[in-house]
C-alpha cells in the first residue's frame, strides 16, 4: 500500500527540508569563521588557566604551570593520529622559534592513550621544540572541556584564556593574534 501525498503536504516537507539545509549551511559557515579568527570569550568571561605539573615528552623535564607565570602561551590539544593536528606542527615549531625570546611558549597536550611510541616517533620526526605533555581529564576540563582536536587556546600573561581555536588554524592567523597580544603587553 502506498500513501499519496497532497500538494500542501509536499510543499510543507520541502519547506522543512529547505530550512534544515539552510540551518546546516549556516552552522558550517559559522564554524569556519570561528576556526579562522578564534572564538573570543565575552568580556568578563575569561577563564583562568588551571595549574598543572606534567612530564614533558620532548625533553623529559617537568613542566609546572607556575614556572610559566608572566608568559604568553599557545596551548594546543592534539593526537599523533590526527591529520589536522599533524599539519599544524610545523607552524607551531616556527611560532615557538619566532616568539620564544619575547616571553611566549607553545605547550602541547596530547590526548593519545595507551602505547606512546607513535607519539614519541612524531616528536622525533618533526623535531618538536616545545613541551609535549599528556592530557588528562582534569586538564581538559580546565580548558572548558576539550571535545575535539585540534583545539588551541591563547593564554595571556595573566594566565587568562583569551582565544579558543577549534580545528586546524593556519600559521598566519595564529601569528597575527600572537603579535597583537605581545604588543598589548
Amino acid at each position: 500500500m502506498m500513501c499519496k501525498l497532497s500538494g500542501e503536504n509536499m510543499k510543507f516537507r520541502y519547506l522543512l527540508l529547505a530550512i534544515g539545509l539552510l540551518t546546516l549551511v549556516m552552522a558550517c559557515k559559522q564554524g569556519e569563521q570561528d576556526t579562522r579568527v578564534g572564538l573570543t570569550p565575552a568580556i568578563g568571561e575569561r577563564m583562568q588557566m588551571a595549574p598543572f605539573k606534567k612530564d614533558s615528552l620532548t625533553d623529559k623535564t617537568i613542566i609546572d604551570s607556575r614556572q610559566l607565570d608572566g608568559q604568553m602561551l599557545l596551548v594546543t590539544f592534539f593526537a599523533s593520529w590526527c591529520p589536522p593536528c599533524i599539519q599544524e606542527i610545523p607552524a607551531l615549531i616556527t611560532l615557538q622559534d619566532s616568539f620564544k625570546s619575547k616571553g611566549f611558549s607553545v605547550i602541547a597536550f596530547s590526548v593519545d592513550e595507551g602505547d606512546l611510541a607513535p607519539l614519541q616517533k612524531l616528536i622525533n620526526k618533526f623535531g618538536i621544540n616545545y613541551p609535549v605533555l599528556l592530557a588528562d581529564p582534569v586538564v581538559t576540563r580546565s580548558f572548558g572541556g576539550v571535545t575535539g582536536i585540534p583545539a588551541t587556546f591563547l593564554v595571556n600573561r595573566q594566565g587568562q584564556i583569551v582565544k579558543k581555536y577549534l580545528g586546524y588554524v593556519g600559521h598566519d592567523f595564529l601569528e597575527e593574534d600572537i603579535k597583537s597580544m605581545l604588543s598589548e603587553g
